[in-house]
């Protein structure tokens, strides 16, 4: 699976995971919208929910800061999906529900849509990596086990009504 990202740059370098998995040559930044090809767009704000329904070879992300992440921020080409009720992992926003950094937006994409080893790859670049994936081992399994979007949104509203 390709993975590009439109890369805003407002937040700590040292802490952006996208800047690392660019390093390592797992994904590819774009600093124009213009040049990010068209994929499956990974939006927050998306009406419908990331299922294996949603045939690609390229997921698309946003890097930017939560604080700079409203909807006009997300003008990229392509379908756009919402990842369902996971929790974050990272050290930043460690257990917030939909509070995914770029790594673990890509990975849980990736986990969704079959692509279990190369999540685990682009997890493995963190230290705190196992943590997101083992978090959210059972929800992971369970949404990659959806025929549809509308099969992901009912197993979330589980995790919702139990209170995550």
């Amino acid at each position: 699976m390709d993975l590009h990202v439109r890369y805003e740059g407002d937040d700590d370098p040292e802490k952006c995971t996208a800047r690392k998995l660019a390093r390592f040559d797992m994904v590819e930044l774009h600093r124009s919208a213009r040049t990010v090809p068209p994929g499956v767009v990974l939006d927050p704000h998306a009406e419908q929910a990331l299922s294996p329904a949603d045939t690609t070879d390229r997921l698309v992300a946003l890097d930017c800061s939560w604080e700079t992440a409203d909807a006009e921020a997300f003008t990229l080409e392509g379908p756009h999906r919402a990842l369902p009720f996971l929790v974050a992992g990272n050290p930043v926003s460690h257990g917030r529900p939909f509070r995914l950094n770029t790594a673990e937006a890509f990975a849980a994409a990736c986990y969704i849509l079959g692509e279990r080893e190369q999540a685990e790859r682009l997890m493995s670049k963190f230290r705190w990596g196992h943590t997101f994936l083992e978090l959210n081992a059972e929800p992971l399994e369970r949404y990659a086990a959806c025929e549809d979007s509308a099969a992901v949104v009912a197993v979330q509203q589980e995790y919702l009504d139990r209170g995550g």
